[in-house]
């Protein structure tokens, strides 16, 4: 039976290493651009637009490209856009060779970059979803959460490491050498099942009516819609975090850049090692409370911690306590989506739940930063050196940060509060409907 289990799996496995080893690729050369555009521009926000500019496609054109993957063939739609996205390094290279790589050509490329990611993202789940076995949902998603967190562990160390060495151009080859593997792979050697027949009539449905279908359909069923909802709370708390984790560990006595390297390791490795743990545990018998409970530990243990904590070591405690069950979740997110949308609607759903979903990163981002530089920072600089305030959060830079991690814990939990009673709710109604 293993044996079997492992011969359906080989198509999966073929597709998630190489795409896997093509991200590794693709990170590398994003964080080297971060270095190299710091170096020229000695600007933080010069480099914070790179991200911006591959974030902002994903989030404003999500919707339409879901439908345009459920039209397309998703073998020849994954294609085309990792070769686009190969073309965009490849700019890269010859712009720098010829001397003229600016900040501008980056934004653009980027952007092109997200915009491809864009559609290839939503066709690969549905690949995804067709190769894997139903039964299997669970251990692959695990897998898959395993080689996400080894990307995050492993991609800044070898882009820092190969730019010292070799520069830009030993970066952007690497890159271009692991997107030609995983697209020979993905030509020649996966087959990729066809998405069953929508039916005449609704084939010759346009864009917008099938973008519009992918909202009714989270509209009709509410327990998906509101878990979506539920982690575009999460990832507005989340990325407030992480806009404020930098300015806490840089600025405090015993922190420092290595003190950030090591606390953001603490996080990837934690991540790995829950991906591990999700490959073996048994299926839970309710997977919404998994999520909601799962949550709340994260973002009520890391934030509290750290919003006290004075030392690296209890911040390194704090990342591996938040980062450790997210996969767990993201786990039995996956299943319950790949379990509930059908195949031929998955394309769609998966595209407007991106855009529902990860439009709060950017809010979020900007929230932290505003809460520790016009909020907390110039709060905690007023406060009394002898009051209860500075003995809770520290005196001095970063001692706002802190205050900030605070306010964010207090925010995930009233989030995960609200958002589970909401969910029980339809939970309940549910079952009331299958009896």
């Amino acid at each position: 039976m293993k044996h079997k289990c492992y011969r359906e799996l080989t198509p999966f496995f073929l597709l998630w290493l190489t795409q896997s080893l093509s991200q590794l690729g693709s990170a590398m050369t994003a964080f080297a651009l971060t270095l190299w555009l710091y170096e020229k521009t000695g600007s933080a926000l010069d480099t914070a637009l790179l991200s911006i500019c591959s974030y902002t496609p994903y989030v404003l054109m999500s919707i339409f490209a879901g439908a345009l993957s459920d039209r397309w063939d998703k073998k020849r739609t994954m294609l085309v856009c990792d070769a686009a996205a190969a073309c965009c390094s490849a700019a890269v290279l010859l712009l720098l060779a010829g001397n003229m790589l600016s900040p501008v050509f980056l934004y653009l490329l980027n952007a092109v970059s997200g915009l491809m990611n864009t559609v290839q993202q939503p066709a690969g789940e549905v690949a995804m979803t067709l190769l894997i076995p139903k039964e299997q949902y669970q251990r692959t998603s695990g897998l898959r959460s395993f080689s996400g967190s080894l990307v995050t562990i492993l991609h800044p160390v070898l882009a820092t490491a190969l730019y010292g060495a070799v520069g830009m151009y030993g970066v952007i080859g690497v890159d271009l050498a692991t997107f030609a593997v995983a697209f020979i792979t993905l030509a020649f050697r996966v087959q990729i099942p066809p998405v069953p027949a929508r039916g005449e009539r609704d084939g010759n449905k346009g864009v917008l009516s099938d973008a519009k279908e992918g909202l009714a359909y989270l509209r009709h069923n509410g327990l998906i819609l509101w878990l979506i909802l539920f982690l575009a709370g999460v990832n507005f708390v989340a990325s407030a975090f992480d806009a404020a984790l930098p300015a806490y560990v840089l600025s405090r006595e015993n922190g420092g850049k290595a003190a950030l390297g090591l606390v953001t390791s603490c996080a990837g490795i934690a991540a790995l090692a829950g991906s591990l743990a999700v490959t073996v545990l048994p299926a839970p018998k309710n997977r919404v409370r998994v999520i909601v409970f799962t949550m709340l530990f994260s973002l009520g243990t890391e934030n509290f911690l750290l919003a006290f904590a004075r030392t690296p070591l209890l911040w390194c405690l704090a990342q591996i306590l938040g980062w450790s069950v997210v996969p767990v979740m993201n786990a039995n997110l996956d299943v319950i989506l790949r379990e509930t949308i059908p195949p031929a609607m998955q394309g769609r759903v998966y595209s407007c739940r991106n855009t529902l979903q990860f439009f709060t990163i950017p809010l979020g981002t900007f929230a932290g930063g505003f809460l520790v530089d016009q909020v907390c920072e110039p709060w905690m600089a007023q406060a009394d050196p002898e009051g209860m305030m500075t003995a809770l959060f520290g005196a001095g830079k970063g001692s706002g940060a802190a205050l900030v991690m605070l306010i964010l814990g207090c925010m995930g939990v009233a989030v995960c509060v609200i958002f589970g009673n909401i969910l029980k709710q339809y939970e309940r109604s549910d079952q009331r409907e299958k009896l």
